[in-house]
This record gives C-alpha cells, structure tokens and sequence, in this order.
C-alpha cells in the first residue's frame, strides 16, 4: 500500500490497549466465539481517536461504507487479472474505437430503504462527478444517457478505454431520489442509503457497526454484523490481536513469522502489491540540482543495494523482489519486455558494478572512500516521515551497504507535512515511499502517474504525481497511443510497454528498492473464506475498500 495510509499510524509506538475492548462480539480467546458474536466480525483499521460520521462515499475522509453501503457496477481489484464480477452491472462493453461504453444493468436491485434502483441512478451519479470536479479524480469526462431502466451508454469525445476500470469498478452508484437534494461535496451522509450487502447500524465515537441487509439483491451476507473499532494504535492493534478480542487487522505485529503459532486461531498474508523505491528529484532541466540528476550515480545505487540483508533488517523479510520496470512479478509479469535484463533487480549488491558506472561517469574515489567529482564527494540526503521506523532503518542499512560503495547516504527525518511538501515542491535530493498501483493489473496507470509530462511540474510548483520531475516525450508518446488502445490487445499495447519500460529502467529516476509487502491476521478458527495466497480474490487489507466488502461477503462463520 501506499506509505502515506494507516498502516504507518503509531509504528513503533509505546501504546496501551484501550479499556473495555472486550466489546459485544468479540471473543476472549483465540478459538470461535459461540452465541450470536459467531456471526460479528470485529475490525481495527488502524483508527486512532474518535471517528467523526462520515458515511458519503465521495468524501475523502469517509470512515466506511465503500462497497459495504455503496456499490460500484462490477468489482474490479488489481492483485489478480480476473474478469470484473458483475454487481450493479450485468455486463459492459466498448465500442471499437473506444469512445462508447455500454453497461447492462443487474435487474429487482433496491436501495436499502426500499425505493428501486434503475439506469437514472447511475446517469445522476456520472453526471454529478462531471459536474463536481473536486470528486472527479478519476478524470470523468463522459456523456452518460439511460435507455430504459436497465442500460447506460457513455459516450466520449476521444478513446477511453483507460478510463473503464475506474468508471466500472471505483465509481459509487448513490441514488438519485435523495442525493438531488444534498451538496456531495460537504454532506457527510449521517443517514446512508445504497444497495450494498450493509447498512448502518449503530455508530458512537469510538466504535460503530454494519448491519447485514436483509434485502440485499445477493442474498443477506453471513457475517451479520460488522463492528468497527478505535484503538490507540498498532501496538494496542497486536495486543488486541493476543486476547483474541479482534478478528481482522492489517499491520505490523510482533512475530509476524508465525502468526498460528504466536496467534491461537489466527493466520495472516502477506501481498507485495506497491514498489518501494528512492525517489529523485531527477531534472536539471525541470530544476533538480544535486549529485542524483546523474543517471549514473542513480544506477550506482541501485547497484549497491543488497536487498536480502534489507529485507531481513527493515522489513522482517515481508518485502519481496522487484523488477526496474517497476512492473510488478505477480500479476504484470508478462508485461515485463524482453528487452530489459536482468528482468529483476539482484539480491545481492554489485560494488564492482557501481564502481565502474562511477567512474565512467568522472567519479573518482576518495581518501575516505567516498567518491567524488568536481571537488564535491558523493553525498545525498534521503527524506523519511519521523516515526516510519521501518523505513528509518532501511534507510541506516542502505547507508552502510552505499558506505562500502564509496556513497555517503545520510537520512533527514521530518514531519509528514514537511516531508510531503518537500516531496511534491521538488525540494529533496532523494526521499523513500511507494509507487502505488492503478485500478486494475495494468502497469499503463504506475506508468502514466509516475513518469508522464502531464503529471510533473517545475521544482517549486506542486507536481501532481511525478514528483521526480521526469519528462521524457518518446515515453509521453507511448503513453498517448495506450490510452487509445484496447488494454485486451496486447500485441498493440506490449510494443509500447517495451518502449517505456526502455527508458524506466536507462534513465531510473525511481531508484528500485523492493516490493513492500502488506501483511493482515485474520481469525481464521472463527470465519471461513479469507483470501489464500492461491485464491487471492480481493486484496486482504482490512482498510482496503471496496475488496473488504468482498471478504465480508465471503466469510462465513465456522460454526453456528
């Protein structure tokens, strides 16, 4: 996931559990609950504080109810490549040139307070983003029409197929009848209405819960009741983990090795879904300065990088390979080109490689190791958030592996304020975060948020995206013809991929580092059906929506 979510609340923090945990539906051992706590699922998203209501799925600090309360019209995730399953949609489908997409609507849906949902629903809420640019982020820029109550044709101005996973898959159907009347831009829906497997059940500041909807057009879920809780942070988060007093979280817990052996009746896993790498203001032409405008000295880095002793220092070996295409090894594999070797970063460093490219470059070691040029040594400040302990400490480790590489790499930490504005004004030399991935398995999104034109700015102006600054027009151009090219036409869109993953990896202005791994513990005695490494059917973070919706659905308590 990315860095900048919950899951680097309160790491490394001295926190005590919250009294009175031991709450309706929880149970206080590691073994299934019995009575009616059989059917409550309790769940810790890393909430610290008092949640303030927020029901509107368009709010970005909505507390819940993404594909719990609210659907979209299939679901589409990115951790397989499995065809979108059918929700409030029945079937879509693109015209050839990709300027129309027609989408079939489910039939007998209701909104949960009875009132029928129908093509108009879905022509308002399209509408409404068009309308609302501040809710827009995906880029809607459609004309939706209903023909009859059950069929939506959109039509658009230029290709779009890009566009359909997050057209289909992450846009919130609300409906009409009650959304006319409110500004969606600042309601935060304290009376939540959709056609979601829940509805809001009771809600106070520091828990509140989802009832199963008994009129759900799939079927009421097993999982009657879902309950929501506050805690004090991802220590108190493992201890609530120990009493058996929580069934899902997701975050770092002491001995996260053996989960079933330290955790009676839980079991967890572990995703490597987002790529962690040093970013680099790497344009002088955009207005970097610094030794890491060099391509070579970037390379050099990421030559003396040994991953293995990284991995098992900083990231309790929950980290996993990565490729300098920064197309992922699991589900984008064959996106990967032919081309580029080796197609994964080794795990072991290379001092004799960084040395060469250095000294290719005019760099020459120094009386203290360090090389130097131009009467400058080879010294480079990375930004960490204070508190990402993790990172911290991959930051001390590539530190002594550059040290013996003849590279001085010293960490500033700062807040997260600090560190995002730094990060977004061009005002860093390196900083360490994730790459985070689009909608669906489709390396085009990384590719089109990191490393296009479109998405990056002058140092001192905020670039959306791209804040390495980097600008390349063969890798614009390509980006250009895939937005326009039918992602299932992979002998028109692989020759693209080739060309920018050519110059992704010639010019790395994102110095591969590892593929972060995502870990969740689950009570796996008390409910059955949790995603498995082998049927990874929605990716298992507990605070990731609307996959958490599909686990809910899926579970079923093991006994009862």
């Amino acid at each position: 996931m990315f860095k900048t979510t919950r899951s680097r609340l309160a790491i490394g923090g001295a926190v005590l559990l919250a009294a009175g945990l031991a709450l309706s539906g929880c149970s206080s051992s590691g073994t299934a609950s019995t009575g009616a706590a059989d059917s409550t699922l309790v769940a810790y998203t890393g909430q610290s504080g008092d949640y303030q209501i927020n029901y509107n799925p368009w709010s970005p600090s909505n507390i819940g109810g993404v594909g719990t309360i609210y659907e979209s019209l299939f679901f589409i995730t990115n951790v397989n490549t499995n065809d979108p399953k059918p929700l409030l949609g029945k079937s879509s489908e693109w015209n050839s040139d990709g300027t129309q997409l027609t989408i079939t609507l489910r039939d007998g849906v209701k909104w949960s307070d009875g009132k029928p949902f129908t093509s108009k629903d879905v022509v308002f809420t399209l509408d409404m983003l068009k309308k609302q640019k501040a809710l827009n982020s995906i880029g809607y820029d459609g004309t939706a029409k209903a023909e009859g109550d059950d069929k939506v044709v959109v039509t658009f101005a230029k290709p779009s197929f890009v566009l359909g996973p997050n057209l289909l898959g992450k846009t919130w159907i609300v409906p009409e009848h009650l959304w006319k009347d409110i500004d969606p831009t600042t309601d935060v829906v304290r009376k939540p209405v959709g056609t979601g497997p829940y509805t809001l059940g009771t809600f106070k500041a520091q828990a509140f819960t989802l009832e199963a909807n008994k009129t759900y057009w799939g079927g009421a879920p097993a999982v009657k009741t879902i309950r929501y809780l506050s805690l004090s942070g991802n220590t108190a988060g493992a201890d609530a983990l120990s009493q058996g007093s929580i069934d899902w979280q997701t975050g770092p817990v002491p001995n996260m090795d053996d989960i079933p052996g330290k955790y009676p009746g839980y079991d967890g896993i572990t995703v490597g879904q987002n790529q962690m790498a040093l970013l680099t203001c790497s344009s002088e032409a955009m207005g970097c300065s610094g030794p890491q405008t060099d391509p070579a000295v970037r390379h050099a880095i990421a030559d003396a990088i040994n991953r293995k002793q990284l991995n098992s220092l900083a990231f309790t070996n929950t980290a996993s390979e990565i490729s300098p295409t920064f197309a992922l090894t699991t589900t984008q594999k064959d996106t990967i080109s032919k081309d580029v070797s080796p197609a994964i970063m080794p795990e072991s460093a290379d001092k004799d490689a960084a040395a060469k490219t250095l000294e290719g470059a005019g760099y020459t070691k120094g009386s203290d190791g360090i090389f130097a040029k131009d009467g400058k040594r080879l010294s480079l400040t990375v930004e960490v958030v204070t508190g990402w302990t993790d990172y911290i400490t991959a930051i001390d480790t590539m530190a002594q592996q550059l040290k013996a590489a003849g590279i001085e790499l010293k960490a500033q930490q700062s807040s997260w304020n600090e560190w995002t504005d730094k990060k977004t004004k061009g005002d860093y030399q390196l900083a360490i975060d994730s790459l985070g991935q689009g909608p669906t398995a489709n390396p085009y999104y990384l590719y089109n948020n990191y490393f296009s034109t479109a998405n990056t700015a002058k140092v001192g102006e905020a670039a959306p995206m791209n804040i390495a600054r980097y600008s390349n027009p063969e890798v614009d151009s390509a980006l250009t013809k895939l937005a326009a090219t039918n992602p299932d036409d992979t002998a028109a869109t692989q020759p693209l991929l080739d060309v920018i993953q050519k110059h992704v990896v010639e010019d790395m202005p994102y110095i591969p580092v590892m593929t972060g791994g995502t870990t969740s513990e689950f009570h796996a005695a008390k409910f059955t059906g949790w995603p498995t490494e082998k049927n990874l059917y929605a990716f298992p973070a507990v605070w990731a929506s609307p996959d958490n919706a599909e686990i809910f659905k899926a579970l079923k308590p093991a006994k009862g």
